[in-house]
């Protein structure tokens, strides 16, 4: 019942979560942040079960941070998404597999592109322009692909993800008040209001 959507642009990449943090069909909490920062530059929105998304998103962002501190380096992009689908697909051979599904999104400043990570529950990994997990990516993924182009202004994305948003909330029959939209550049991360 969850929905991640994220859009690369120029520059930059822009992703939304809804704040929602539900079970079966109850809502227990409508402005729950469903992202943790894995560095400056690197973010990763999670959904699915929530003991599962918490614990495993918690395990990532201090192993991320770890190795920077251990090795005086920051991951980029596509080591942590390389490794953040290594530990996922290795929990799949476990007794207790994580249920959750994953995007990261980041800038990697040495090379100055933007990246963004779609990973499922079964450790399916693939870089995209843009990528959406739940419900709402029913609604959101072809208005993407018709819309989206590689020179994607800040401005033109947040019109874009308002768009899907307003989709999901209109067509959607659960729902889903509210998300939180953070862009990831050569700044850094930080949230914004559409």
């Amino acid at each position: 019942m969850e929905c991640l959507i994220g859009i690369v642009g120029k520059d930059f990449v822009l992703v939304a979560a809804d704040a929602t943090a539900t079970s079966s069909v109850n809502i227990f909490k409508t402005d729950e942040d469903k992202s943790r920062d894995l560095n400056k530059h690197i973010i990763m929105l999670y959904s699915g079960e929530a003991g599962d998304a918490v614990n495993f998103a918690e395990y990532i962002q201090r192993n991320v941070r770890f190795y920077g501190i251990k090795n005086g380096i920051e991951l980029n992009p596509k080591a942590a998404a390389t490794f953040t689908r290594r530990e996922l697909a290795q929990s799949l051979r476990s007794r207790k597999p994580y249920m959750v599904n994953l995007l990261i999104a980041g800038y990697d400043i040495t090379k100055t592109t933007p990246h963004l990570y779609w990973i499922d529950y079964l450790g399916s990994s693939i870089e995209a322009p843009h990528v959406a997990h739940g419900y709402g990516s029913y609604y959101t993924v072809s208005f993407l692909d018709k819309h989206h182009h590689p020179d994607l202004t800040l401005e033109e994305a947040k019109i874009l993800i308002k768009k899907c948003i307003d989709e999901i909330k209109h067509r959607l029959i659960l729902n889903l008040p509210d998300f939180k939209i953070k862009v990831v550049d050569k700044d850094g991360i930080r949230e914004i209001v559409i």
